[in-house]
């Protein structure tokens, strides 16, 4: 590979909407925001045309690059914190794909698959693909190597591989977006993800999930089938109630939306409780706060029905904290209300500058 640009975009390739960044990297490291965008998408693409053309659309709105670093959002992604004696990851990785239901409990030969120490940080070789899992994972012994284990269905890569071919911009970069999330949070705040114990709590369209570190370790990563759908559907009475009033009722605090809220958060909150009691249970650790992405973030009562149910502050976090922006007027207005769900675009672009 040549030598890395200086600017690259970042795309989450989410499973709602899809999100772009558009970060320039100056001469002395510091990192720059000159434009980001968003745009609603279906589900599931029937092909890779189909995905390329709303990655068009999206990239028309960034503006143009030589780089782009792409993170995705799959329900059928894998993955897992692995114990093992200490093996090449090449090797290792082969052995996996081959053997996966011996060590991970399911089979890989489907799935193009990634490994790294969970030592170093996640995704540091620029092409894990790594992702959500249903399972937990838990660190039992140091006598052996943590790896995490990351994978994309082959079908998958292949169809955004050529739907990016499509539009001529290849990535350089592909990962799950968990990792990316967890990336971001390093760069964004670097003292707390170096010294302190924290989770992140991404609430996506289908899934939430949990990350939990410790001092700039991944520990723990988990899944939930359970996102902004399912709590619209709640909402809306299963779509009895216009779901545009539903959210705004949301907005505006309604009471009697806030306890829908709760009753349909309260699956989430027992999920993330169990979470943190194992991690806690493991460790001599405690998580004393939540950090919160996502669009769902966005909503004042659900970050505070989620701290009731959790006696734990639930707050957003800011992944472009550390980065300068530079946007017109018009989008610099907007980014307050975007940057909670901007998290993993600025992950694969992170992951992508600093390689």
């Amino acid at each position: 590979m040549g030598k890395r640009a200086d600017s690259v975009i970042g795309l989450d390739l989410g499973t709602h909407v899809f999100k772009g960044v558009s970060l320039r990297q100056k001469g002395d490291s510091r990192l720059v925001l000159t434009n980001f965008a968003s745009h609603q998408v279906p589900e599931e693409f029937g092909s890779a045309d189909d995905l390329a053309h709303h990655v068009k659309s999206l990239l028309r709105e960034l503006g143009s690059s030589k780089a782009c670093a792409v993170a995705v959002s799959d329900p059928a992604a894998l993955l897992r914190i692995v114990e093992q004696p200490d093996t090449p990851v090449d090797l290792l990785r082969n052995a996996l794909r081959w053997n996966g239901l011996a060590v991970l409990n399911q089979e890989c030969k489907d799935f193009v698959l990634d490994v790294a120490p969970v030592s170093m940080r996640a995704g540091s070789n620029g092409r894990a693909a790594t992702s959500e899992s249903a399972g937990n994972v838990a660190v039992q012994s140091m006598t052996k190597t943590r790896y995490v284990v990351g994978g994309l269905l082959r079908d998958k890569v292949k169809q955004i591989s050529d739907a990016m071919n499509k539009v001529r911009l290849p990535g350089q970069v592909l990962q799950l977006a968990p990792v990316c999330s967890f990336n971001a949070f390093e760069i964004a705040y670097p003292e707390i993800f170096n010294h302190e114990g924290f989770l992140l709590l991404d609430l996506g369209h289908l899934q939430s999930t949990m990350l939990i570190g410790s001092k700039g370790e991944l520990v723990l990563v988990r899944s939930v089938d359970y996102g902004g759908k399912a709590l619209g559907h709640a909402l809306t009475a299963e779509e009895a109630l216009d779901e545009a009033a539903a959210w705004l009722l949301i907005q505006q605090g309604d009471p009697g939306m806030a306890d829908v809220c709760r009753t349909s958060l309260s699956r989430l909150a027992t999920e993330v409780r169990n979470s943190i009691g194992f991690f806690e249970g493991q460790r001599e650790e405690s998580i004393f706060r939540i950090f919160v992405s996502g669009g769902l973030a966005r909503f004042e009562t659900i970050l505070q029905t989620l701290s009731d149910e959790l006696g734990l502050p639930c707050e957003i976090w800011d992944p472009l904290e550390t980065c300068e922006v530079a946007l017109p007027s018009g989008k610099r207005e907007a980014l307050p209300h975007e940057f909670v769900s901007l998290n993993v675009a600025c992950g694969a672009a992170f992951e992508y500058l600093r390689s």
